[in-house]
Order: C-alpha cells, then sequence, then structure tokens
C-alpha cells in the first residue's frame, strides 16, 4: 500500500522545525527560515527513503497543507509587510529572482504584394 511521506514545519522564533515521517521513522531538523525548513525537508526525505525514485511528500504547516503552501509562497514572494508596505523578505530567505527582460522582437518584412496578371483586352 502507498504511503505518502509527510514533512510538517512549525514556527519556533525566527527559526523553524521540520519533522519527516517515511515508512514509519521521523527526523527533525532545526533551520533559519521556512525556505531553508523546506530545503532541509528534502535532505531528511533523502536519508528516509533513499531508494525511493517515486516520492510524494506532503508539506504541512501545524498540519494543514494549504497554509503551509501560503506560508511558503510568501516566503517565496516576499509579499510587502501589511503594516509598513515594505518588503520583507523571511529570515533566511532567498531573494526571490529577477524577471528575465523581456525581448523585443524585430519587426518582420512586409511581403510584397502579389502581382496580378494584366487584364488583356
Amino acid at each position: 500500500m502507498f504511503e505518502p511521506i509527510m514533512a510538517n514545519y512549525t514556527p519556533d522564533g525566527d527559526d523553524w522545525t521540520v519533522e519527516v515521517t517515511a515508512k514509519g521513522e521521523t527526523r527533525t531538523a532545526t533551520a533559519p527560515g521556512l525556505i531553508a525548513a523546506r530545503d532541509a525537508a528534502d535532505q531528511l526525505v533523502d536519508e528516509l527513503v533513499p531508494d525511493d525514485d517515486v516520492r510524494t511528500v506532503v508539506h504541512t504547516l501545524d498540519g494543514d497543507a494549504f497554509e503551509f503552501t501560503q506560508a511558503y509562497l510568501a516566503a517565496r514572494l516576499a509579499r510587502p509587510s501589511e503594516t509598513t508596505g515594505e518588503t520583507q523578505p523571511e529570515s533566511g530567505a532567498e531573494p526571490p529572482a529577477a524577471a528575465p527582460a523581456a525581448r523585443t522582437a524585430e519587426p518582420a518584412a512586409k511581403p510584397a504584394p502579389a502581382k496580378s496578371p494584366a487584364a488583356t483586352g
């Protein structure tokens, strides 16, 4: 029977604790920020199930997958603070990648109008 790997995150002051459970074993790590904790979870999964090529990991924040997704995306995107309006990346967060510069395409040359045969008459 298939059993998903569970990774549960808990805030601990400025740090995060992640607990990964797979195949009846549990491992725990602490990291300075949610993004670093997510990376630590990947390492714990590799330790617990090194031979599994196909893995399904369910990431939760205090048991709630939606809350984890919301918090993780907010940390990755470093959305503005609701009180100051300033962008405040999470402690230990990597800055969001810059968007690639837009490329401008050269205008395509217009094809010459088709010549119609001359009317004879």
